[in-house]
């Protein structure tokens, strides 16, 4: 009993002394987390290949390298070491070589590296970037995705580029929509799929007279093609053909790798469809899908379509949950992430649509970007929480699963951060709602603490128990603040009818639990300052911190990213109109009185809460226009505001000096008006 009690002595001694030498998080300790992504498991099921990418703060730039891991576990091996760009690792179907797209030739090539030791070769040499490499079934071919201008050649684009780099006339002339996207101008090119011979490289444009973009831009990847079991028939998924500024209708196309016109294999949808993928007997092909046209944030559901007789069945609309991502285990079995309370689990789904083979897999904080093993009795895949960056675990069988990297650890050792913790309350008629708490470094229950109400964009969004790069929760939280995150009505994750429930009322309900879920945090959690609470948001998020400003004074605090102050002037503005349409009912020559009741510009008059304004010159989705009208109107009313404005930035802000810059700018605002 006494050694027992001398170690146990010890062992708080040792977990005290740890905890002390813990400290808050800073800006440069986000900025030196590792960015671990893109595991793959090797064909024969023994390794997996994964992705670090690290910030040169100095430089601004990312410099990224594949990884090997053991899946029976043991120390990760550095595979490159060249500097920039060396990403979207992927094994040859014999297990011997690994494609990748690097840039160290000077632009984005795909190279190949022999497993078992070797120096790394160049495979293409166009004259432009190239990304997504993808190995046919044979291993003869390699799929991947560049940017053209339709109609002509790799070299033809390159020559076009230069004459346009040249002139000393920049104008650009538009005869249809979209002009920009994102954080881009529509320049002319589109994004075609091309298909090269994996021993000399030769490409060969396989879409050439598309006029939209395969994968869909911006955020389209590699996962939005697949190659046929057989090696003939490459399935993609490409931009609508017509009215693309207002259409959601994304479609699955086949085209030959041999040759020949691509055929629609979803024509029939007017909604959106996407992330094909070939079922290991070849005989199906699973994709995502949705219902309603026009509606960006309908529930995706994963279908499953036999080739031979087009019947489709759907896979998983049992579960109200939205499909993120999907890959096939066996010929019998699918496994998805879900977008579930808050949370994103892994499920097994069974191929033929029944309910009851439906159960989780991988549960607890965010899993994604699933990598399946030989036969299906295994997958690799990235876990997160809120106070952990994300690391590859392996499951293998029934047996737990268990993390193959650490690349973190040494960082987390060094630093305060709290766990993620949920609660529900009653919103607005009487719905169950979720929300999250955090609390600051150095937690003392006996002590009261200023509180951050973070309010998510979308607004068909969600914060989930993950660590986010950008908004991240213990750099919030650092100062000494507790996070309060509510996932009101509109969110995901919480059936479609609670999402569905924000359209045509994004000041309704969804204010109200707002409002509510914050006064039932402020009620239950007896440390949080009722006195000294704060506000802030982006994107929608924003929006809505604009709209708390012009009604209601219970903030010391706000901060809007990039927030839509006018609808009537959004409309005009942004690029994806299907976007305004749908939440808003139409355009504002249609629906004028709607946008004007729920327009923060109209309650300006009514501002009074100090707020930090900061919005990005390239921001295409809320251009910044709308920033600087609400920080006018706060300056014309007499309200304490400052406004941070990024000429290279756009929707996010993504520059190592920038960030900086950013979380300098929120955190010295938020300590003027809650310490």
């Amino acid at each position: 009993m006494k050694r027992w009690m001398t170690g146990a002595l010890v062992a708080a001694t040792i977990a005290a002394t740890s905890r002390a030498d813990e400290r808050p998080m800073t800006i440069d300790d986000l900025l030196a987390v590792k960015s671990v992504g893109d595991p793959q498991v090797s064909p024969e099921g023994a390794a997996v290949v994964y992705v670090v990418s690290e910030l040169d703060k100095e430089a601004g730039k990312t410099n990224s390298s594949l990884w090997l891991v053991p899946t029976a576990g043991g120390e990760p091996r550095k595979l490159t070491s060249a500097p920039g760009t060396n990403n979207h690792p992927r094994w040859s179907p014999d297990g011997k070589t690994l494609a990748f797209v690097s840039s160290r030739g000077g632009s984005a090539q795909i190279w190949l590296l022999p497993i078992d030791g070797g120096e790394a070769r160049q495979l293409t040499k166009l004259p432009i970037d190239v990304d997504g490499p993808l190995w046919s079934p044979k291993g003869d071919r390699i799929a991947f995705a560049a940017q053209v201008y339709p109609g002509k050649s790799p070299e033809e684009t390159a020559v076009q580029d230069k004459v346009k780099e040249e002139s000393k006339s920049k104008v650009r002339t538009y005869d249809h929509l979209m002009v920009r996207h994102w954080s881009a101008w529509d320049e002319g090119k589109k994004s075609h799929l091309f298909v090269a011979d994996a021993k000399t490289g030769e490409a060969v444009d396989l879409t050439p007279k598309l006029e939209v973009n395969t994968p869909p831009a911006p955020f389209g990847g590699s996962g939005d093609y697949a190659w046929s079991h057989d090696g003939a028939t490459l399935a993609f998924t490409a931009e609508p053909i017509e009215n693309h500024a207002w259409s959601t209708n994304t479609d699955i196309w086949l085209v030959p790798v041999g040759g020949g016109e691509p055929k629609n294999l979803t024509e029939s949808n007017p909604a959106a469809d996407g992330s094909p993928e070939f079922s290991p007997d070849g005989g199906r092909l699973a994709y995502i899908s949705q219902a309603r046209p026009g509606f960006e944030s309908d529930l995706w559901v994963l279908r499953i379509r036999d080739l031979a007789t087009d019947k489709t069945i759907d896979a998983s609309s049992y579960l109200d949950r939205p499909i993120q991502g999907f890959a096939w285990k066996s010929p019998t079995e699918l496994i998805a992430s879900i977008d579930d309370d808050g949370t994103v689990p892994i499920v097994a789904l069974p191929a033929s649509g029944a309910r009851d083979g439906s159960h989780k897999l991988a549960t607890g904080g965010a899993n994604a970007s699933v990598s399946v093993g030989p036969g299906g009795e295994s997958f690799a895949y990235l876990h997160h929480t809120g106070d952990k960056p994300g690391e590859v675990y392996y499951k293998s069988g029934d047996a737990e699963a268990k993390a193959l990297t650490s690349h973190n650890a040494p960082l987390l050792a060094q630093l305060d951060l709290s766990p993620m913790e949920s609660f529900t309350f009653e919103g607005a008629d009487g719905a169950k709602v979720q929300g999250w708490l955090m609390k600051p470094p150095g937690f003392d229950p006996n002590k009261k603490y200023p509180v951050l109400f973070l309010i998510h964009g979308g607004p068909q969004g969600a914060w989930h128990d993950e660590w986010h790069g950008r908004w991240n929760y213990p750099l919030f939280a650092a100062p000494g603040y507790a996070l309060v995150a509510i996932n009101p009505r509109g969110s995901t994750g919480f059936g479609q009818k609670f999402t569905d429930q924000i359209s045509l009322d994004w000041t309704g309900k969804v204010y109200e639990d707002l409002m509510k879920g914050l006064d039932h945090a402020l009620a239950t959690y007896s440390f949080l300052d009722e006195d000294k609470v704060a506000a802030a948001g982006g994107s929608y998020g924003g929006f809505m911190v604009n709209w708390i400003c012009g009604h209601t004074d219970r903030f010391k605090a706000l901060v809007s990213h990039a927030g839509v102050f006018d609808l009537v002037s959004m409309y005009g503005s942004t690029e994806e109109l299907w976007f305004p349409d749908w939440e808003y009912g139409g355009p504002p020559w249609e629906k004028l009185e709607h946008y004007l009741d729920r327009s923060p510009s109209l309650f300006a008059e009514n501002f009074k809460t100090p707020t930090l304004v900061i919005h990005g010159a390239l921001d295409f989705r809320v251009p910044d226009v709308q920033g600087l009208g609400m920080f006018t109107s706060l300056q014309r009313v007499g309200v304490p505001s400052r406004y941070v404005w990024f000429p290279d930035e756009g929707h996010w802000i993504a520059k190592p000096a920038n960030r900086i810059v950013w979380w300098r700018e929120v955190h010295d605002w938020l300590a003027k008006y809650l310490k």
